[in-house]
């Protein structure tokens, strides 16, 4: 196990400074009324998730030169999901998605300045930790100014195609689920939907999880976090990920069950065009 590990990591380091494309984000809390999920206790619908590109730092967001050959995976994570899953869907029926029997989807007030219909619904584990929010109505916003030499080099761990309503355009490419770990004092990790391109030359000053929403209906993000950067030591991290070397993100990626069922519960999105 050790072995497989350390070269997965390896791989990783090795298309470090090569790998293009990805994004990030962050996400905020809010205090709302639940709205519990609907749906009996036995197995999802969820498809199996489609082919992938056949560079898989191209598919999670990179620029179309991306050609590093990196650990990420084409295919869902290999690690055992939860054995019952329910389906959540808000009361007008735009958003569904399929997460664990025990976990706790919540609908929560949307962010300040949402367009009007805006949803914001939180995911915890029966314990309560915060795993992920889906957040729809989001005005588009440029991407920030990254100044000379403050870009810092990324990964993309894994990457999935996913069929979602979408804009096109210059900068963008078809969404996926994506995980991708930054560069810093330590190795930081986020997960989401995306079809925004990342940094180029394999370095980013920040790595967005969101998605161009069609014309008229604004952004929407499903995951960890909306933008991920390399922290300062003074920062709060959580809720991305902190890895101590690159062969524990692809260990928590493509062994643990927790990505696997988040995975699992990101592809199964859907919303109503």
């Amino acid at each position: 196990m050790t072995g497989t590990v350390l070269s997965r990591g390896l791989r990783i380091a090795a298309a470090l400074a090569l790998t293009a494309g990805a994004l990030a984000g962050c996400s905020s809390e809010g205090k709302g009324a639940p709205a519990w999920t609907a749906g009996s206790p036995g197995g999802s619908t969820t498809a199996a998730p489609s082919a992938g590109a056949s560079s898989p730092a191209a598919a999670a967001g990179g620029s179309a030169s991306a050609g590093a050959s990196v650990s990420a995976t084409a295919s869902a994570t290999s690690g055992a999901t939860a054995a019952a899953w329910k389906t959540y869907s808000d009361p007008g029926k735009n958003v569904s998605f399929d997460l664990p029997q025990e976990w706790i989807a919540q609908s929560v007030t949307p962010a300040q300045g949402s367009l009007p219909r805006a949803l914001k619904i939180e995911v915890k584990d029966p314990d309560g930790r915060y795993l992920a929010t889906l957040q729809t109505g989001l005005r588009p916003q440029a991407a920030g100014v990254c100044k000379a030499g403050a870009a810092k080099p990324y990964v993309v761990v894994s990457s999935v195609p996913v069929e979602l309503p979408h804009l096109g355009g210059e900068g963008t490419i078809d969404p996926h689920v994506v995980f991708r770990v930054i560069q810093g004092y330590k190795y930081f990790g986020s997960y989401g939907i995306t079809n925004v391109v990342g940094g180029a030359g394999g370095k980013s000053c920040a790595l967005r999880n969101v998605v161009r929403g069609p014309e008229g209906k604004g952004d929407y993000a499903f995951g960890d976090l909306i933008e991920l950067k390399a922290f300062a030591p003074d920062q709060k991290v959580a809720p991305a990920q902190s890895f101590d070397t690159l062969g524990e993100a692809d260990k928590y990626v493509n062994e643990g069950s927790e990505f696997a069922n988040v995975q699992r519960m990101l592809m199964s999105l859907k919303i109503k065009n």
